[in-house]
């Protein structure tokens, strides 16, 4: 779901301070537009791709310099990485020695590698990104005990680190 307009991104929500989708106060991106539909999901509202709001990139980087009490910026959904090439021009527009990000998605580390390309922009997303929890939410696994993630089928990943040498890298919040 590419929007015409590279400098905009289509939504479902933002949430300015959470400290439930990553360590300290994170703004929070909550995508449009999934094609996972997992079983449980906690954001159904974010399946339909016409759903959201289209928004300028650079209005939300505006909101988060705003706030200096932010840790990180979270990138949640839907899935990320539909509209991959928007999310990561968001993400290399925030202060990166500042922030860190995290971002949240149904496809597997391994696959997103396999798959990018120029045109879907999974690379570039890729590189922007601190920490990757990859997986579908499966909730036959639910855990309520896993720090940022919903199933334990879900992995938190070193993605810069991951990426350099080949192999997944856990991290352990």
């Amino acid at each position: 779901m590419e929007n015409k307009e590279d400098n905009t991104l289509r939504i479902s929500g933002i949430v300015k301070e959470s400290t439930v989708d990553g360590p300290g106060f994170r703004y929070v991106v909550f995508t449009q537009g999934c094609p996972h539909h997992c079983k449980g999901c906690h954001n159904p509202q974010t399946h339909s791709y016409n759903g959201g709001n289209i928004t300028n990139i650079s209005d939300i980087v505006e909101d988060i310099k705003k706030n200096p009490l932010l840790k990180g910026v979270t990138i949640s959904g839907g899935e990320p990485f539909i509209q991959a090439k928007q999310v990561a021009k968001l993400l290399s527009q925030i202060n990166r020695e500042k922030l860190s990000t995290i971002v949240y998605t149904g496809y597997l580390f391994e696959d997103l590698l396999k798959d990018a390309n120029e045109e879907n922009g999974y690379q570039e997303l890729l590189n922007q990104t601190d920490i990757l929890i990859d997986g579908k939410f499966e909730e036959e696994l639910m855990n309520e005990h896993l720090l940022f993630r919903g199933s334990s089928n879900q992995r938190s990943i070193k993605c810069k680190e991951s990426m350099e040498s080949g192999n997944v890298i856990l991290h352990e919040f």
